[in-house]
């Protein structure tokens, strides 16, 4: 068996316990990674995208207070200072999200994969990782669809009940018109789920 989540510290693993201190080793790599591709990339923020608070207990051992002072929420810009504490709760479960800027992106996917894309291809952050004792494969990251691929509608629901009770594909609406109304930025991709408001209904 091998291990894919924090969950599993403690774990057999191989026929021998799956330690916290294995555990931080592995995690302390694909952060430092992440921090070496912002520093080769001259990159000073992100975006967040997809934000999302998992309902989970807080582990003492593993829950870091600090997040509970960023209140986080989709679309937010971040300086580079936050990106290795909100990493580290995307990597131990707590909050769930991605990270954008232009030309440049970090997914986070099951099974402890992540995915980086940059535009400003460069060895010396691929080394790094590969220092880090990280596999490194070169591929699409399964998160990535093309604008004209996306199929975007309006579904509405019973009030207070999440049941689908209608539903709606929205066309010739372009992406610049989206962000306009949702009032994201310019680099949004406009994927993800956005409320209907008093503000932007009428547009709908």
């Amino acid at each position: 068996m091998e291990w894919t989540s924090p969950s599993h510290i403690g774990k057999n693993i191989y026929g021998r316990t799956f330690t916290l201190e294995e555990y931080e080793n592995v995690e302390t790599a694909y952060i430092d990674t992440i921090m070496k591709f912002l520093e080769v990339n001259n990159i000073k923020s992100l975006r967040i995208l997809n934000m999302t608070y998992i309902d989970i207990d807080k582990d003492p051992v593993l829950y870091d207070k600090g997040l509970d002072n960023l209140q986080l929420k989709n679309d937010q810009e971040v300086s580079v200072e936050h990106i290795r504490l909100i990493s580290k709760m995307v990597l131990r479960g707590f909050i769930y999200c991605n990270f954008i800027c232009t030309d440049f992106f970090v997914h986070f996917g099951d099974e402890y994969y992540m995915f980086i894309g940059t535009n400003n291809y460069q060895e010396e952050p691929l080394k790094f990782a590969e220092e880090q004792n990280l596999f490194v494969e070169e591929m699409v990251s399964p998160f990535y669809i093309q604008e004209e691929n996306i199929v975007r509608e309006i579904i509405w629901t019973e009030i207070n009940d999440d049941l689908v009770t209608g539903e709606e594909i929205l066309n010739n609406i372009s992406l610049e018109e989206y962000r306009h109304i949702l009032q994201l930025s310019d680099i949004h991709p406009v994927l993800g789920i956005f409320p209907i408001t008093s503000i932007n209904k009428d547009f709908f």
